[in-house]
């Protein structure tokens, strides 16, 4: 069965930075694009930012940009968060998603699969 397993959420003042980790398994990784997106309590999820299949070429909400980069190793089948400089208001649970062929990006409703998610708390 597919599986999407985030990891390396956690506690961190303003300011700070954090590194989430998805290992994916049941697919053939190389066929899909991964992205991550966050929902916040009360809030709808929203796009962070994601990869193609081959980490050539990333794309990330307005929000996040020049703050957070999103890569990927197709030999591990794992894709990561790299977030830095953290503001309170990205307090979140994230999500890693897995696209297939030429789906509508950045869109939570098309996406194929997803992880359960793992929680980011940003402190003031």
């Amino acid at each position: 069965q597919v599986q999407l397993v985030e990891s390396g959420g956690g506690l961190v003042q303003a300011g700070g930075s954090l590194r989430l980790s998805c290992e994916v398994s049941g697919l053939i990784f190389d066929d899909y694009r991964m992205d991550w997106f966050r929902q916040a309590p009360g809030k709808e999820r929203e796009f962070v930012g994601g990869v193609e299949w081959s980490g050539s070429y990333s794309c990330y909400g307005n929000s996040v940009t020049g703050r957070f980069t999103v890569s990927r190793d197709n030999a591990k089948n794992m894709v990561f968060l790299q977030m830095n400089s953290l503001k309170p208001e990205d307090t979140a649970v994230y999500y890693c998603a897995a696209l297939s062929g030429n789906g509508n990006i950045k869109t939570a409703s098309g996406y194929d699969y997803w992880g359960r998610g793992t929680q980011v708390t940003v402190s003031s």
